[in-house]
């Protein structure tokens, strides 16, 4: 199934808005330098070829992809590099239903949406993700 096929119609106040995800389904938003695999910047794209795959990533983000859920890998590669990065992922066996370049460098990485936003960071291994309370910035009512 695709991403336009999961979307949900939603009205407000009898007009249409922007369709949301059924209950359950995550839309993944993940980046790949340093997460998924090396940590490679944009100045050394020979690299990118020949990167290698963190441990369990490959596994985490293929079962969440199976489960239903969407992936869509949201990188600061430029699209210079979208042919060797497509590569590389199909080479290695990544399932992802796309792909956006050209996310601002330089992280703390603040995103306002009118939709629900959760942000994990990665550190050192996929696995399932666990809830946690953490404190977060929100506007003032």
């Amino acid at each position: 199934m695709t991403k336009k096929e999961k979307l949900v119609a939603k009205k407000e106040n009898g007009e249409n808005v922007s369709p949301v995800l059924p209950e359950g389904v995550k839309n993944y938003l993940i980046d790949i330098d340093g997460t998924i695999c090396d940590d490679i910047p944009n100045e050394e794209p020979e690299r990118m070829a020949t990167a290698k795959v963190f441990p369990d990533a490959l596994e985490t983000l293929n079962k969440w992809y199976d489960e239903g859920h969407i992936i869509t890998f949201f990188t600061s590669r430029t699209e210079e590099h979208r042919e060797v990065t497509e590569k590389w992922l199909n080479d290695h066996g990544f399932k992802y239903h796309g792909m956006v370049m050209g996310k601002p460098r330089g992280g703390n990485y603040h995103w306002i949406d009118n939709h629900i936003v959760r942000a994990t960071r990665y550190k050192d291994k996929f696995t399932d993700l666990v809830e946690v309370k953490k404190t977060v910035q929100v506007f003032k009512k």
